[in-house]
């Protein structure tokens, strides 16, 4: 039962759950306190997220950097491929499934705008110290620089700034979601929103359980061509790395059930205890493929304008910002949201319907993550195995 109290998912449920029922008997007045505290937290991450950007990424560039060679640049520049590939292909099935299936709740749900919302008693502004597109300049220039001074002050200061962020993350953001996100399904609840909003999600979840699926038959289908293997066999070998992840929601607690079954598939120990650990921190396809398949849902709900070219932008830096992720569940959406306010536009309240959408389907994103490192690492021995 505390096992089941500490998930994160289960909270992310149980305060969904909680908001809609409680918005329909609270009192406007308490309702108002959680308003106010959904008011402080939002201006507290809006702060924290170029702290995040800098935090994360500089260090995971600098320690790219270090390890040079042939293996390190095939597997990085395959895992962004992948990723880029995820993104891509997440944008044109959305944007093909998506306006005629959600066509009769389009432009139907406003979370920002409603005739009748729980104010906050009061708002504080601490605006943050820059935004997020100087963070990432900063963060890639910092971090190339830090790659060529191995050991350096300066890095071992970028380190102990991660750590920080990290620590942050893990003991502040992410337990306070559930309150956050129970604030704003209770005011959903209390203007009389919430039943179209959730409608919507079981739509986008079973529309995004597909794509995940479809996703990692196209990615063996390619690691089997490449490896003259059959692509059935080695998805089948994979699946108790699948499963494990379904249950932990963390790719990096997954890397030993990975690391066990890519061997088995023919990867020799050398390729797999390099290319697992790594793509496990570089490689989020599945997340990638939510991210946007989410986002465009939410923009056609919203009546946004949809743009290639915004879109296209937005997604090359997503699968920048998913190298940084942390290894912790719901940490792929923490690092990304920063790039979906600022490129995209997104409000408080759609970041909040982003972050409760993501880690409903938490699991399934992670277990598509591990299990396409799986098809990287037959794709990398192919090349670089001992002949």
């Amino acid at each position: 039962m505390k096992n089941l109290l500490n998930n994160l998912l289960f909270q992310v449920v149980l305060a969904i759950v909680l908001g809609i029922l409680m918005g329909l008997i609270l009192p406007e007045g308490i309702g108002r306190v959680f308003a106010t505290f959904n008011a402080i937290f939002s201006e507290l991450l809006n702060f924290l997220i170029p702290l995040i950007i800098v935090g994360l990424i500089v260090p995971s560039i600098a320690k790219l950097g270090q390890s040079a060679g042939k293996l390190l640049i095939a597997t990085v520049l395959i895992a962004y491929g992948s990723t880029l590939f995820s993104g891509f292909s997440s944008y044109f099935a959305s944007m093909a499934i998506f306006p005629s299936v959600l066509a009769d709740q389009t432009q139907q749900m406003d979370v920002s705008q409603t005739a009748k919302s729980l104010a906050p008693f009061f708002e504080i502004k601490f605006p943050p110290f820059f935004d997020v597109m100087p963070a990432l300049v900063f963060s890639f220039l910092i971090g190339i620089g830090l790659s060529k001074m191995p050991n350096s002050f300066l890095e071992k200061v970028a380190i102990d700034f991660e750590s920080v962020i990290t620590f942050l993350i893990q003991s502040v953001i992410i337990p306070c979601l559930p309150v956050f996100i129970f604030g704003i399904f209770l005011n959903m609840s209390y203007s009389g929103q919430v039943a179209l909003i959730l409608h919507v999600f079981l739509k986008i979840i079973a529309i995004i359980f597909v794509m995940h699926i479809v996703l990692l038959l196209v990615q063996f289908m390619i690691a089997g061509m490449i490896a003259k293997k059959n692509p059935i066999k080695l998805l089948v070998g994979m699946l108790p790395a699948y499963f494990t992840a379904l249950g932990t929601q963390s790719s990096a607690a997954t890397i030993p059930v990975t690391l066990a079954q890519a061997k088995k598939l023919g990867v020799s120990e050398d390729i797999a205890n390099f290319s697992i650990p790594l793509c496990a921190t570089i490689h989020l396809a599945g997340s990638t493929l939510k991210i946007v398949s989410c986002v465009i849902a939410l923009m056609l709900l919203q009546g946004m304008a949809i743009d290639f070219m915004q879109m296209a932008g937005f997604i090359c830096m997503l699968g920048v910002a998913m190298v940084a992720a942390p290894g912790v569940p719901g940490g792929a959406i923490m690092a990304a949201i920063g790039i979906i306010a600022s490129m995209l536009g997104f409000s408080a309240e759609n970041q909040a319907l982003m972050i409760a959408l993501y880690i409903a389907m938490d699991s399934f994103g992670t277990a598509c993550n591990v299990t396409g490192d799986g098809a990287i690492s037959i794709v990398l021995e192919r090349f670089f195995g001992k002949k």
